[in-house]
């Protein structure tokens, strides 16, 4: 594998400091009660008061530690035992890796931009940035134009695809849906404490593409659409693990959550998950 070397450096550094972010989101405790906050538009929340997330609402607050759980006990250990696969030549675990340092740049990324500003804002950044060049170099170590003959001809392209098309459909539906309506009315979304949808124009501008345009490549065999279609459906997996655990905290913590959310999340889940073990059972090594 390329790169091989500078990739151990970085995934030991993402590891370590994942497993200390993750465990003082969790763990990290502070003096405090919960407060009422205004915002600067008027918005009126409950600000968490304590730990980490002292300054992030009741609802943020769940919501990052749903996905500290996440990261902990599925992120770092998929990270471990992809990089293992990977570092012994196995294209299953290149592809793994690739996959899971995506799901890892995605989280970091959203980590830096969103929580408010906490004592661990530059282990945020140094995740975002060492998970971000961990990912390129992955990307470039695949030989492209070779990596379709790695794949069976028994791969099913059309349901790959098909699914990578719903979770976008779903995606660009549900925060549409949420966006839409405040437009149309001139009024303001929910935002609590935050001053924007960070979460909404990531997903918007970055995940519903990429699925998008992985569903087409595949379909048409180009050889960027098996590597997108696989980083695209571990994203899929913690993905909708992740929000499922942020409605379970959220529903902890006494805030107001359907539990009619994790049910389109966890097929997301069951759905993705079951892809990928067909996709990486027509992988020949």
């Amino acid at each position: 594998m390329k790169y091989q070397s500078i990739l151990k450096w970085l995934l030991n550094l993402i590891g370590v400091l994942a497993i200390f972010a993750a465990g003082m989101g969790l763990f990290y405790s502070s003096a405090g009660e919960p407060y009422e906050f205004f915002s600067h538009r008027g918005e009126k929340v409950m600000i968490n008061g304590q730990g980490l997330y002292s300054y992030d609402t009741i609802s943020m607050a769940a919501q990052a530690q749903g996905n500290d759980v996440v990261i902990l006990f599925v992120g770092v250990p998929l990270l471990a035992f992809s990089g293992w696969l990977a570092f012994k030549g196995s294209m299953r675990g290149r592809l793994l890796l690739t996959g899971t340092l995506g799901f890892f740049l995605y989280t970091y990324m959203s980590m830096s931009m969103l929580s408010a500003y906490n004592i661990l804002f530059l282990v945020y950044v140094g995740l975002f940035s060492m998970s971000l060049f961990a990912f390129i170099l992955c990307m470039m170590s695949f030989d492209i134009r070779r990596l379709p003959s790695y794949f069976s001809p028994k791969l099913p392209h059309g349901w790959i695809a098909g699914l990578l098309f719903f979770v976008a459909g779903f995606l660009a539906l549900a925060w549409l849906g949420r966006i839409l309506p405040p437009l149309i009315n001139n009024t303001i979304p929910a935002l609590e404490n935050t001053t924007t949808l960070v979460i909404q124009a990531m997903d918007l501008g970055l995940i519903v593409p990429l699925f998008i345009l992985a569903g087409i490549l595949l379909l048409r065999h180009n050889p960027w659409g098996y590597l997108l279609a696989s980083v695209s459906l571990l994203k899929g997996i913690t993905l909708g693990l992740g929000v499922s655990m942020m409605a379970i905290n959220m529903m902890l913590r006494g805030v107001a959550e359907n539990v009619a959310i994790m049910v389109p999340f966890l097929v997301i889940t069951i759905l993705n998950i079951v892809m990928s073990i067909v996709l990486l059972k027509n992988v020949e090594e």
